[in-house]
């Protein structure tokens, strides 16, 4: 799942099965050219980033490896999306320069939103790493390390209007063959007040479709059977053909990726609830093959703490916007973004929060509580003023909710049957199958046949719980 909170601490379990410090690799493999090693914390934009650097770097003479000991660069591809995560990568960069100082000449580099915001910080101050490059530049990685190999720092966090990697066709790392990301979109133009991506990813732009029609053609050609199209807002996607004059919406779009093979899933994330729109519903509703699943971040329940958070939808535009997704797919699932304890929330304001959730019964949410993230509209204009075990106890309020609300909706799927896509083994037992259905929700069942990942099952549920169902193919 795509996590788009950029400012938040979390508390107690989250309902989700999102990664943070995935490895990416490849088998490695003893061919005399140089290894890289890149670790990816975050959103799976920043997962899918980590493929474009792989690429950029496999076409400079660099093979990935899963073995960090043994690497000539390591990578960490970064999320500032709260402190958390930021010190996590502080973590990581201390172990790194032990390696560095067991295998002299290794290099050390930090990718994406983390080195954008923090900049020549990494360089001067924290003298752990010796190459910064943020989210647009990953072009000048080959020259970047060429010149940290001569004793050079290297750094390039230079924010572009044009930059998609469009070109790029990404090295799909540690991939189970099945499922796969393709970005669609980079930036964001929405300023929401608590939010540092603007300011780490830059302004919006949108791919070239085609480009983005060729890569799912690829994926489908060579097996894949699920695409996510990624952005921070794919919503808002539209591309203009320069010959033409025609614009692309985001409807059309995904009409253009589900028409390249109808045994292709197609999801995407994430929606901004002011730019879904109709026909973005009715392709869904159309398209067996588009999943019957949306991501809508509400943040907040209360429409003052909305408008602080220059969200540019009050709560009854949201409800709206819920009622007629339910209305045109009756059994679409959505999942939420959910802050608490923004700054001035009240008490009252939170039961707003609460009573959202049972409003629109989510499938399940991420949920954080507020922090500060500087450089932020909040940070400048509001004071933080909630006391953390206040944000704390308002936060656990939330996840209860949300986990009775998932668990009754998972109930409700039991003696129901589903099209599962198979993507792999259970992580409790090789004797199980794992899968999504259309839903998004996660499905484990009995191996059966000569059945294998990558193939779609028909699987009766017969128990569940707030975060699995559990059954039998049909």
């Amino acid at each position: 799942m795509y996590n788009s909170n950029p400012t938040l601490e979390s508390v107690g379990k989250k309902v989700d099965e999102s990664k943070q410090g995935e490895v990416f690799f490849q088998e490695d493999t003893d061919d005399g050219r140089k290894k890289f090693y890149i670790e990816s914390y975050g959103c799976q934009m920043n997962f899918s980033d980590s493929e474009i650097v792989a690429s950029i770097l496999g076409e400079a003479g660099f093979s990935p490896t899963r073995n960090m000991e043994a690497s000539d660069l390591i990578l960490i591809n970064t999320c500032s999306i709260r402190e958390k995560a930021e010190q996590t990568v502080r973590k990581r960069l201390r172990i790194f320069d032990k390696v560095k100082k067991q295998r002299p000449g290794t290099l050390v580099g930090v990718l994406g939103c983390m080195a954008e915001r923090l900049k020549k910080k990494f360089l001067e101050e924290e003298k752990l790493v010796d190459i910064v490059v943020g989210p647009d530049a990953y072009r000048d990685l080959p020259g970047l390390v060429a010149g940290a190999e001569e004793g050079h720092k290297g750094v390039n966090v230079f924010l572009s209007r044009e930059e998609t990697y469009a070109d790029i066709s990404p090295m799909r790392l540690d991939s189970n063959g099945v499922s796969a990301f393709i970005s669609i979109m980079r930036g964001c133009d929405n300023m929401c007040s608590f939010c540092v991506v603007p300011y780490t990813r830059g302004r919006e732009r949108s791919r070239n479709a085609f480009t983005i029609v060729a890569e799912a053609t690829n994926l489908a050609e060579r097996g894949y059977k699920e695409v996510t199209l990624l952005g921070q807002n794919v919503d808002s996607f539209k591309w203009e053909n320069p010959e033409t004059g025609k614009v692309v919406n985001f409807a059309e779009l995904l009409i253009m990726v589900a028409e390249v093979s109808p045994d292709m899933r197609v999801r995407f994330s994430t929606s901004h609830p002011k730019d879904i729109t109709d026909d973005v519903l009715y392709a869904i509703r159309d398209h067996e093959n588009i999943c019957n699943y949306i991501h809508l971040p509400v943040q907040s329940g209360n429409s003052r703490i909305l408008k602080l958070m220059n969200r540019t939808y009050d709560r009854p535009w949201y409800e709206a916007k819920v009622k007629r997704i339910y209305e045109i797919i009756p059994d679409c699932a959505i999942s939420s973004d959910i802050i608490t304890g923004f700054c001035t929330e009240t008490e009252e304001e939170h039961q707003d929060t609460l009573s959202v959730i049972k409003f629109a019964r989510y499938s399940m949410s991420y949920m954080f509580f507020y922090s500060e993230r500087p450089g932020t509209l909040a940070a400048r204009k509001y004071e933080d003023d909630i006391p953390l075990e206040v944000k704390k106890s308002r936060l656990t309020e939330i996840i209860y909710l949300q986990n009775d609300i998932s668990r009754a909706l998972n109930a409700a799927d039991v003696g129901k049957t589903f099209k599962v896509l198979i993507e792999g083994d259970s992580k409790k037992s090789d004797k199980e199958f794992k899968g999504r259905n259309s839903q998004n929700k996660m499905i484990i069942f009995p191996k059966k046949g000569d059945l294998k990942t990558g193939d779609y099952v028909h699987v009766k549920v017969h128990t569940s719980n707030s975060a699995t169902l559990k059954g039998d193919i049909v």
